[in-house]
């Protein structure tokens, strides 16, 4: 049996094709995830978005940072050294030569594989003339040459050759290392211990240790354990809780306490900068002895967001701290959020406690709006376009206009709309409509079924119902056009202003008088029923008042009417007679002709009931075609950028979809959070149906976590049916003739031991 021999690589040949594939394996995935993107196709986009979002905050940080930040120049330095790297180790495995060559004789002695017998021996011998070691000869280089003459002559040797590849025979196996011999030399030895002892017993468990404490600190959402923990306690511990109340414990986070963040710190200047914000802003809260809410870093958060709410001016050593906390506030109310559904599932299932009430979630949603905007709740909204100010919304909210909202400012006419605004010039009239036609203007449509069920439309009690809410994004300008393309061109009014409002008066005042005439019109018309009836017994009184002229009246109508009547009753028999004959002749053909109806409608019927049962199999199938597409597919969540003057971080339209019990102020279904609606998003939500019958008013919510104004609620009414009686499979009805069968063999039995036992006796 052939040996093995283990070597090392003392010419450094083998290594060199190590290290080529191994620094190969680190450039090539590094080049893709950390080459810097295209930083013109960034600045295109940054462009294109310049004439809406050209004065938010976030704007104004992105492209200061893109302008002064060198990380993108070092990380393209640092890949292109690797590459460097790579393609002179590739070049330099090019021009190794090859150790580990196929042996062929023929190439030895310079011969063609076809060559005979003789022409091998007089190569051989012209060869061993000019190498020979006795003329002068290489030895090495005659030894090859006898050996190939011996393969290719000698029957054994050129078995072994064709057999093994050598005309020795199988030899040892030789295994190459590919390091250099000088790393196992006896004089490295304590040098490599030392390296390697330093790398695989200090380096690697400290980096371990250190990802694996700082991870395990952290959720799935990168917020940390304790403050989910801290989320918990206060939640349970205040079901109801104001907006005040949430905006402590906000800022009670763990996030921004120095201890448990690096990226939060206290300065030596907050003790003088942090008390006089305190001053301007009013009661806070500041005596609270109830902690964490009077530790100083809850203290600094929680005024750093007021003051970001009020839109108030810090200074320069307190801006980059608030610009922190608010990029991490949406985070961190989305977690209390969380927090909040798992409580009232928690409450819903096991019961014992109370669950978050309804105005507590809203509330976290609501300051979410609040931070992204930089507004508090009582603001208007308006005040989330540019260049409104506090005194400019009287001009909004006067008698002659009436707009509180963004929706009655889209409403306006387009001549109105100026009027109103004419308090800002033609560019910043400008920008304030290309900001208002870039807000979102969403749609919600709605379906309630249950699905798996026979029956997808009846709601029984208990069942899992299933609401598909279809939302569709489109945006203001969308609704400025279609109300442009509605309103008449003004080449087609006639008249002057005044005429034209003349005639819409007089217009709007004859629709009014004929809604008006209408309304009379239907009450006369009710009080001459009413006369009509009440009169109806009048001439019985008359009769009896009046005596013998009314019977003589009666009595000449009635001798009158006498011989018409008699006329119409012989006609009558005679019509009944002949219709009788009819009758009998056509009886087959109408039982023949109510067969057909009857096969017909049991035609129609069973037509029907298959269509249903395939449209209910076609939306089965449609549900779990959507729901397999969505459990494969992973949509971006980069939807729509969100206008916001004060939020320092470039934040994406995201919406919450739920479903509640307004009168009971409780969740119906768990908040659904949609950050993939771009134009059109369909998403179910469940929730099982109340255990008792009756007709139940629900509300489908849609909120925005970004913008202050744009909720939508939509009625959602559900009537519950007693659920079936569960009906008895006939595979399990056993028959009686089976136990009826096998009763009489057991009381066989039972006689029979009877009588051997007296036998016995």
């Amino acid at each position: 049996m052939a040996g093995q021999q283990f070597q090392y690589d003392d010419s450094g040949n083998t290594f060199f094709y190590f290290l080529t594939s191994f620094v190969g394996l680190i450039v090539i995935p590094a080049t893709y995830y950390f080459w810097p993107r295209d930083q013109n196709a960034e600045q295109l986009r940054l462009k294109s978005l310049r004439r809406v979002h050209g004065r938010c905050l976030w704007y104004r940080l992105r492209l200061m940072k893109s302008q002064q930040s060198i990380i993108p120049t070092l990380k393209k330095a640092g890949l292109l050294f690797g590459w460097l790297v790579f393609i002179l180790l590739a070049y330099k495995v090019s021009k190794l030569d090859r150790e580990y060559q196929e042996y062929n004789p023929y190439e030895v002695l310079n011969l063609d594989p076809e060559a005979s017998l003789s022409e091998i021996k007089k190569q051989y011998h012209v060869l061993s003339l000019k190498y020979h070691p006795d003329r002068g000869g290489d030895e090495a280089t005659f030894m090859r040459i006898a050996k190939a003459y011996a393969a290719l002559t000698n029957p054994q040797s050129r078995a072994n050759w064709i057999n093994y590849g050598n005309p020795d025979g199988p030899g040892a196996t030789s295994f190459g290392i590919a390091l250099p011999a000088w790393i196992v030399d006896q004089k490295n030895s304590m040098l490599v211990l030392l390296v390697y002892g330093l790398a695989f017993m200090v380096i690697l468990p400290v980096v371990v240790g250190t990802w694996w404490y700082r991870s395990i600190r952290y959720s799935g959402d990168q917020i940390l354990i304790n403050t989910t923990q801290l989320f918990m306690h206060f939640m349970y511990k205040t079901p109801n809780m104001n907006m005040k109340r949430l905006t402590m414990v906000l800022t009670a986070a763990f996030e921004f306490d120095p201890r448990s963040n690096k990226e939060a710190t206290i300065r030596p200047t907050d003790n003088i900068v942090v008390p006089q914000l305190i001053r301007e802003l009013g009661n806070i809260n500041v005596k609270k002895k109830e902690p964490p809410f009077c530790y100083p870093y809850s203290l600094k958060a929680r005024v750093l967001v007021l003051a970001h709410l009020a839109r108030m001016d810090v200074s320069e050593e307190l801006e980059e701290d608030q610009r922190f906390v608010t990029r991490k506030s949406p985070a961190l109310l989305q977690e209390m959020i969380n927090v909040g559904c798992q409580l009232t599932m928690m409450a819903n299932s096991r019961g014992g406690f109370h669950a978050p009430r309804l105005v507590t979630i809203e509330n976290c949603m609501k300051l979410t709006q609040m931070i992204v905007q930089g507004l508090q709740e009582s603001k208007s909204p308006l005040l989330q376009l540019p260049h409104f100010e506090e005194e400019h919304l009287r001009f909004c909210i006067s008698k002659k206009y009436k707009v509180r909202t963004l929706q009655d400012l889209v409403s306006l006419k387009d001549s109105d709309r100026r009027s109103m605004l004419r308090f800002l010039g033609e560019e910043k009239y400008d920008e304030v409509m290309a900001v208002l036609g870039s807000l979102p203007h969403i749609t919600m449509d709605t379906k309630l079924q249950v699905l798996d069920d026979e029956d997808s439309n009846n709601i029984t009690a208990g069942s899992i119902v299933t609401v598909t809410v279809t939302l569709t994004r489109k945006r203001m300008v969308e609704v400025f056009e279609k109300e442009q393309e509605s309103s008449p061109c003004p080449g087609e009014e006639t008249g002057n202003a005044e005429e034209a409002q003349g005639d819409a008066n007089k217009a709007k005042t004859k629709v009014w008088q004929n809604k008006n005439k209408g309304a009379k019109k239907t009450a006369k018309s009710k009080k001459k029923k009413l006369t009509k009836k009440k009169a109806t017994p009048a001439p019985i009184k008359a009769k009896q008042a009046n005596g013998n002229v009314a019977g003589n009246e009666v009595a000449a109508g009635a001798s009158a009417a006498a011989p018409k009547e008699e006329d119409d009753d012989a006609s009558d028999r005679a019509s009944e007679s002949d219709e009788g004959e009819a009758n009998k002749d056509s009886g087959s053909e109408r039982e023949e002709d109510s067969d057909k109806q009857s096969d017909k409608q049991s035609d129609t019927e069973a037509d029907e009931i298959a269509g249903d049962d395939e449209e209910e199999w076609e939306a089965l199938q449609q549900s779990i075609q959507r729901r397999e597409r969505a459990l494969l597919e992973t949509k971006s969540k980069v939807t729509h950028p969100v206008y916001s003057l004060y939020f320092p971080e470039e934040k994406q339209e995201w919406w919450w979809l739920y479903i509640a019990d307004r009168r009971d102020q409780t969740l119906v279904s768990m908040p659904y959070h949609v950050c993939t609606l771009k134009d059109t998003e369909e998403v179910e939500l469940k929730f099982p149906a109340p255990s008792k019958t009756g007709n139940y008013q629900y509300s489908v919510i849609l909120r925005s976590d970004s913008y202050m104004g744009l909720d939508l609620i939509k009625p959602l009414k559900l009537e519950v049916h007693e659920a079936k009686a569960i009906l008895d499979h006939p595979q399990w009805d056993i028959p009686d003739t089976e136990d009826e069968d096998e009763e009489p063999e057991e009381s066989d039995g039972i006689e029979d031991s009877e009588e051997e036992d007296e036998d016995n006796d």
